[in-house]
């Protein structure tokens, strides 16, 4: 591949696995990678940095593609850091480059013209979204009904704050699939559950949602999974067997099946 940024021997920004599956579940992983392109170097960051949680969501990848399987879903998984891009923001939002991540400087984000930012916008966002949109339409074309799943991880602490949810179910203007998948989640033994927590979707700080789910009709929902529980294979396995017990539990539940 070679569009101005990626070199042809580097992966596509997008890896879509098991279209053709079943399930009405169509899921997205807007942060699963933490590759940054050969051209950008490290962005000015050590190792340590490019494995913390402000470069991918830890561990959701692992559940995606657990969930895919036990569902037959599709799933579409997210290839580079969300510090070259990130997937889930708008390019016109100056954040979706960020400059600083929670407290840590990207020195290889700072001064960028106007040119250097489209560059990361053709390479990868746009791909990434095209391949989503694509799929959806492909759906559509044939009647097949669809429910989006936005898959993301978050820290259990944030500048010095311990958050105490486990799980936190997001929306924005229709919480027609949060509200039940929010409830059952609840019913679940020892979990803390937030509504709107640790985040809340909005057009400014998200774009997966807004544009994929709101503005085609579809029912959706972004989850959000403490990352300490889903750092290990097993974590992985456990959280992909919940959400594959749920998800269809909220589905029924919303069709009064």
């Amino acid at each position: 591949m070679s569009n101005g940024l990626l070199d042809p021997d580097e992966p596509a920004p997008a890896v879509l696995l098991n279209e053709d599956g079943r399930s009405p579940f169509f899921l997205t992983c807007d942060h699963a990678g933490n590759r940054i392109p050969r051209r950008l170097g490290t962005l000015g960051l050590s190792e340590t940095d490019r494995q913390r949680h402000i470069a991918w969501d830890i561990g959701i990848a692992g559940v995606g593609r657990a969930l895919s399987g036990l569902l037959d879903a599709a799933l579409i998984l997210q290839t580079y850091s969300r510090l070259v891009i990130d997937c889930n923001r708008d390019p016109a939002v100056a954040s979706s480059i960020p400059e600083l991540s929670e407290a840590t400087a990207i020195p290889g984000n700072v001064g960028l013209d106007a040119a250097a930012r489209a560059a990361r916008v053709a390479a990868i966002f746009r791909p990434y979204h095209a391949r989503i949109a694509a799929a959806l339409d492909r759906r559509m074309a044939v009647g097949r009904r669809t429910v989006l799943i936005a898959l993301h991880s978050f820290t259990p602490v944030y500048k010095g704050t311990a958050r105490p949810w486990q799980v936190g179910v997001l929306f924005n203007r229709d919480a027609r699939f949060a509200r039940p998948l929010f409830a059952l989640l609840q019913a679940e033994d020892g979990l803390v559950v937030g509504e709107n927590e640790p985040y809340r979707v909005s057009d400014l700080t998200d774009y997966t949602v807004p544009v994929h789910g709101e503005r085609r009709g579809l029912l959706h929902v972004e989850i959000e999974i403490r990352q300490d529980l889903i750092a290990d294979p097993a974590g992985q396995a456990l959280w992909a067997r919940r959400l594959a017990r749920l998800l269809p539990a909220a589905d029924a539940a919303l069709r009064g099946t």
